[in-house]
């Protein structure tokens, strides 16, 4: 007995059926395509932040070398305060030796003691100037490299929280849909007078 040709109804059904399952594909393919974009975008944002720790170390280097010139500076005061003691101990020694033989020339050794001294102080306060200026320096680094930390720090948590829910709200939309074409195919089957559950 030869098989029965299908319905122009029959037809129609089930190609309503494949195109279901090509909409569901297709839709699956795109919310792969939109975690594949997310991942990248997460790359992104990680490279980001590794350039953000570069800056941080390099910050962190400028302010070592800061502190290493600071000290050298410290150092170097101390030296030429030094020395500068010495000599004007030496001119008061020497005035006091020769204050009576050389009566005509203590206005020239006041003066050259004047001017030591006055050299001294303009010195010391140049130093504590310079002293102070990086002092400064070294504050206004470590309080930017505060800030940038807590900044990029601040990025990459709501770079991964954006992520997080991105990806939560795809999967609600990706069940709904299921959901949605799985009614769909039960009612088609129903259609043709099967049981969706015993298929």
């Amino acid at each position: 007995m030869p098989p029965k040709k299908k319905t122009k109804g029959t037809v129609k059904k089930s190609k309503k059926k494949l195109d279901g399952g090509d909409e569901l594909e297709l839709k699956y393919r795109r919310s792969v395509l939109d975690v594949a974009v997310l991942k990248e975008h997460l790359v992104l944002r990680r490279e980001v932040a590794r350039q953000a720790q570069a800056s941080s170390e390099e910050l962190k280097s400028r302010m070592r070398g800061l502190e290493q010139e600071l000290s050298e500076e410290r150092e170097e005061k101390k030296d030429i305060n030094a020395d500068l003691t010495r000599q004007y101990k030496s001119m008061k020694t020497e005035l006091g030796v020769k204050i009576q033989k050389l009566e005509t020339e203590v206005t020239t050794f006041r003066e050259r003691l004047g001017k030591c001294q006055e050299e001294l102080k303009m010195e010391k306060e140049a130093r504590a100037r310079v002293e102070q200026e990086k002092e400064t320096s070294i504050s206004e680094l470590k309080s930017q490299l505060s800030h940038m930390e807590a900044g990029y720090q601040k990025i990459l948590h709501d770079s991964l929280d954006s992520l997080l829910a991105h990806l939560a709200d795809t999967r609600l939309h990706w069940e709904d849909e299921s959901t949605a074409i799985h009614l769909e195919h039960k009612e088609l089957l129903s259609s043709f007078g099967l049981k969706p559950l015993h298929l």
